[in-house]
């Protein structure tokens, strides 16, 4: 039996939008109340299915390099896709979502798969970011968008197989694909309802 494909996935964002929660939560269902120690995690592997092939989610964190600018196009090379990520409770991590849309064209490769995360959705009391702008700016992206939430995990797997789905698409000229969903072993595609905060 062969290995895997590999498809090498990278999450970006502000420092404490909670990449390395909705890494932990989608790859261990597992979650931390307090800060995450940011330069513990590097990345993680999880194993999908899509269309009766087995892939193997390589899963980056930038382990809190963001915080002093320091990613490099080493970062993003090899990339097959990127979870831009903000907080749905901080105006400017959203604010900042293109810049790192900019950083993306700047040095990853070209067509590179893009998926738009608004993570702490659980948080509806100090929700800041209006989630009918930021689906307007995915959309003219052309690009999926959530909300999600690594505290519940409200829309977590969800997000990394929109990010799968997309890979398999552009990269190996799939089509819609039908994904065998990690945790529940039921199938869905990019077109299934989605759970809501």
């Amino acid at each position: 039996m062969s290995d895997p494909d590999v498809f090498k996935i990278l999450l970006i964002g502000d420092s404490a939008v909670g990449k390395t929660s909705l890494l932990l939560r989608f790859a261990d269902n597992s979650f931390q109340e307090t800060s995450v120690n940011m330069t513990s995690v590097d990345y993680k592997n999880k194993n999908i299915v899509i269309d009766g092939r087995t892939f193997n989610l390589q899963i980056w964190d930038t382990a809190g390099q963001e915080r002093f600018r320091t990613i490099t196009s080493s970062f993003y090379r090899g990339a097959h896709g990127v979870l831009v990520c903000y907080d749905v409770t901080d105006q400017l991590t959203y604010n900042n979502v293109r810049l790192w849309m900019q950083e993306i064209q700047r040095y990853a490769v070209l067509g590179v798969s893009r998926v738009l995360v608004g993570n702490k959705c659980d948080l509806e009391d100090r929700k800041l970011v209006n989630t009918s702008i930021a689906r307007e700016y995915a959309d003219s992206l052309g690009i999926p968008f959530m909300e999600a939430s690594a505290a519940t995990g409200v829309n977590v797997e969800e997000a990394f197989m929109a990010m799968a789905n997309e890979i398999y698409r552009n990269h190996m000229g799939g089509s819609k694909p039908s994904v065998v969903n990690p945790g529940s072993g039921g199938t869905s595609n990019t077109g299934g309802k989605k759970k809501f905060c």
